[in-house]
C-alpha cells in the first residue's frame, strides 16, 4: 500500500517538533503534562491540549507508514484478553503477539465469548496472510472453539502458565492505563493501543542474547526509520 507523505500543512509547529511530542507520548509513560513540560524545559511553549490533538491526528497516521515483521507460519501466537474498565462498565482487550514479544493484533471488544474469540482470529488471519505454526492460549474455552471454527488445523496449547508472554504484553499498557487516569472511551483506547503498541514493536527488539551494543544500533536504526516514517528526516 503506496501512502503520500504526513502532510503538516497549517501547524505553526514544525514537523520536527509534532513528531518527537508524539513519540514520547507514545512510547514512554508520560502523561501529556509531562510531555508539555519537557517541552517547556527546552523553550518550546505548547499546551497539553494541543500535543493531545496531535497524537490523535498524527499517530494513527504514523503507526500505519510503520513497518511491519513479516508473518511466517513458523511464528507461535500467543493470546490473550485483559478487562478494561470505561466509563464503569467492563471491556475486554484482546491481543495477539508472537514469540518474540511483537504484538500482532489488539482489538476492543463488550465481550469475552466465543464470537469474540473468533473476531481476533479471522483479523489475524487476515493481517498475518498466513496460518501460525500453533497457538498458546490460557484456559479459556472461547479460544478453542473459536480455534476449530476458524483454523481446526492449527495446534493449540491451551495452559495459563505456557502464556506468560501474552499476559506480560498487558504490563506496559497497564501502566499507562494509570497514568491517563483509564480511557474514556473504547474508541479512544482502540486507537491508543494501535499507535502504541506500533511503536514499540519498531524500538523492542526480538526476545534474543543480544548485546548492549546491538540493542543500541537497533534503537538507532528505528528512531532513523520513524524520521522516515513522520517526514522529519535531516
Amino acid at each position: 500500500m503506496n501512502l503520500n507523505a504526513v502532510s503538516y500543512k497549517r501547524h505553526r509547529f514544525p514537523p520536527s517538533l509534532i513528531a518527537h511530542a508524539v513519540w514520547l507520548y507514545t512510547r514512554f509513560p508520560l502523561s501529556l503534562r509531562r510531555v508539555e513540560e519537557m517541552l517547556l524545559e527546552r523553550g518550546i511553549v505548547v499546551s497539553y491540549e494541543t500535543i493531545r490533538c496531535w497524537a490523535r491526528k498524527f499517530g494513527p497516521d504514523y503507526a500505519r507508514r510503520l513497518r511491519r515483521k513479516a508473518p511466517s507460519p513458523d511464528d507461535v501466537w500467543h493470546l490473550d484478553e485483559v478487562v478494561v474498565t470505561i466509563g464503569g462498565r467492563k471491556h475486554w482487550l484482546w491481543r495477539a503477539v508472537n514469540q518474540d514479544g511483537y504484538v500482532l493484533d489488539e482489538i476492543v471488544q463488550t465481550r469475552r465469548n466465543t464470537k469474540a474469540a473468533k473476531r481476533l482470529l479471522t483479523r489475524l488471519m487476515k493481517k498475518q496472510g498466513c496460518l501460525p505454526k500453533r497457538i498458546v492460549t490460557d484456559k479459556l474455552r472461547s479460544y478453542g472453539a473459536a480455534r476449530r471454527h476458524v483454523m481446526p488445523t492449527v495446534e493449540h496449547r491451551s495452559h495459563k502458565g505456557l502464556n506468560n508472554r501474552a499476559e506480560n504484553s498487558h504490563l506496559p499498557l497497564r501502566k499507562r492505563e494509570r497514568i491517563m487516569q483509564r480511557f474514556r472511551s473504547p474508541g479512544s483506547l482502540q486507537r491508543f493501543v494501535s499507535v502504541f503498541s506500533a511503536i514499540r514493536n519498531l524500538f523492542v527488539p526480538a526476545r534474543s542474547n543480544h548485546s548492549a551494543t546491538a540493542v543500541h544500533l537497533h534503537r538507532l536504526t528505528a528512531m532513523a526509520h520513524l524520521k522516515a516514517v513522520t517526514a522529519t528526516a535531516a
